[in-house]
């Protein structure tokens, strides 16, 4: 970054120098990892007090687009987005010929790890109304903290009605080949469609921790129903890191 850059007026100086080293990354001009200017660097730049300059790289720290490390300094943040490819990932011929579906979003350089806890527990009023079920009703919940790259990325909580669940692999953390959806047909409910509900919102405490968010990183939530040509069987709470996820939907006239 050149020295001795002008800023104008009307605009907070922190403003302008945070629009500076953001637009060096969307560039490139500052890649995933780069160290940012040393605060020295950027007061000698632009001539600022370093109050200034501790708050235009706390701005891109807050927007996720830098992470601080001790003694160190700022640094880009690494950001590899991971595709989800809807469609094909809830086919029939992905989850029905025993792969999972996370198999459909991987690429082969990429690692996928999963933590599993299954419990029963009584459905809470919107899990209960979405599979039209008496509120209370039990029903066993499978959490995942799905990871890629050792990077969390997506929190999980299927809920399925118990009498379909219980005493059978859906209820176990290893469901085995093709997951859930697979075993649902082997137990006589074939799947017809799936509706997903997409929204964006900010993090709850927990869910930030749980994928490690920088401050200011909103998540996007997708509720999944499963059903059957007569009853939804699976409501799925899906939270994702919106910094490194894409959504992909095949739309066909």
């Amino acid at each position: 970054m050149a020295r001795s850059r002008s800023l104008k007026p009307g605009r907070p100086a922190y403003q302008q120098i945070a629009d500076e080293l953001r637009a060096s990354i969307r560039s490139g001009e500052l890649g995933d990892g780069d160290r940012l200017p040393s605060e020295t660097e950027l007061i000698e730049t632009f001539g600022v007090a370093r109050m200034t300059v501790r708050a235009a790289l706390q701005v891109l720290q807050h927007e996720g687009l830098a992470v601080a490390e001790h003694g160190r300094g700022v640094f880009v943040r690494h950001r590899r987005p991971f595709r989800r490819r809807s469609v094909q990932r809830l086919s029939r011929a992905q989850w029905g010929s025993g792969r999972a579906m996370w198999e459909a979003d991987t690429a082969e350089d990429r690692t996928v790890s999963a933590t599993i806890e299954v419990t029963r527990e009584r459905a809470a009023d919107d899990i209960a109304d979405r599979l039209r079920v008496p509120p209370g009703t039990d029903v066993v919940v499978r959490r995942r903290l799905h990871s890629v790259d050792g990077q969390p990325l997506q929190l999980s909580a299927a809920h399925l009605p118990a009498e379909i669940a219980v005493g059978t692999p859906i209820a176990e953390p290893d469901t085995g080949p093709g997951g859930t959806y697979a075993r649902l047909e082997e137990l006589g409910y074939p799947l017809e469609g799936f509706v997903e509900e997409v929204q964006a919102r900010m993090p709850s405490p927990d869910e930030a921790r749980l994928l490690a968010l920088p401050t200011g990183v909103p998540v996007i939530t997708i509720v999944r129903v499963a059903h059957t040509s007569d009853r939804p069987v699976e409501v799925n709470e899906i939270v994702v890191n919106s910094d490194l996820y894409v959504l992909e939907y095949q739309i066909r006239p």
